[in-house]
């Protein structure tokens, strides 16, 4: 299982890296939406869906409303002099409203699952909330200062993906060597709390790397670790929501497509929560800097 979990990483990983660098902000975007198009048809099975029509059908649900925010704000109009498009600020902000509701339900399960639990609808509807968001944070990252410096919007994206692997293996070391108190046993009984702080302090080390080697302006040293420590805190209830829905569907991978690692799902769960969250909070950011 190690193995193959290794020769997958070495795979995936200069795949992901050509993908963020050498695209362009179009190509990109669909290369983003065959990704979270996979996740839909993952998650389906979430919903109780397990059917080939009905996975399709929720599928092409997905795609089409990744497709339809693709054609009405077209790549190189994602960022206007005032900030970025509406549809995308409302896309995103839905997202980052669905992470604190997740939050919420994460924390309280099992209770929580009596609302939703043998809804399809509801659970097919948090799958929209996780997917679409995550694709308009994604895409509105990398286009970031595209015209004028075409990778800043890459090195954003990748600063985002070190944050979420940093917490990652922190939280894997420092739960593995120092993990006594569980964090939320109900939905992941091998998360501890001891993790949990390891993988903060390791993104932590990241951030005040980047902020560094930018390097970040004092004055939004502030607004910077709020964003970067708001970003990695959500994206751990990514990873947890997931295994709260697969734990109700009886799941325990949303796919076999990524040898050793499961699913999409099981590799972005983490990345759905973080990208809404730094995205919604670099607006904020820019804007305060705007104003002042």
């Amino acid at each position: 299982m190690l193995k193959q979990r290794i020769l997958t990483a070495l795979v995936l990983l200069p795949v992901a890296l050509a993908c963020i660098f050498l695209l362009n902000p179009n190509g990109f975007a669909l290369f983003a939406l065959a990704a979270l198009g996979i996740g839909a048809w993952e998650w389906s099975p979430l919903m109780g869906v397990r059917k080939f029509a009905g996975r399709v059908a929720y599928t092409a649900l997905v795609v089409a409303l990744i497709l339809g925010l693709y054609l009405i704000v077209p790549m190189n109009q994602l960022w206007q002099p005032d900030g970025l498009a509406m549809p995308m600020v409302v896309a995103i902000s839905l997202g980052v409203l669905w992470w604190l509701a997740a939050v919420v339900m994460v924390l309280n399960f099992p209770r929580s699952q009596r609302m939703w639990r043998r809804s399809r609808i509801y659970v097919g509807v948090f799958g929209l909330l996780v997917l679409v968001p995550a694709w308009a944070a994604l895409v509105s990252v990398r286009a970031l200062h595209y015209d004028t410096q075409p990778l800043f919007g890459a090195w954003t994206v990748l600063f985002i993906f070190a944050l979420v692997w940093a917490a990652d293996v922190g939280a894997y070391a420092a739960g593995r060597m120092l993990g006594k108190h569980k964090m939320i046993p109900a939905v992941s009984p091998n998360k501890t709390i001891e993790g949990l702080c390891g993988g903060v302090v390791l993104a932590f080390i990241v951030m005040v790397i980047v902020a560094q080697w930018v390097p970040v302006p004092r004055e939004l040293y502030v607004g910077f670790y709020t964003v970067g420590l708001a970003t990695v805190m959500v994206s751990v209830f990514g990873d947890l929501s997931e295994s709260m829905f697969k734990r109700c569907a009886g799941v325990k991978d949303s796919g076999t497509i990524l040898p050793g690692h499961g699913g999409v799902l099981d590799r972005i769960d983490s990345l759905t929560a973080a990208l809404p969250v730094f995205a919604l909070g670099y607006l904020l950011l820019i804007h305060t800097q705007y104003v002042s």
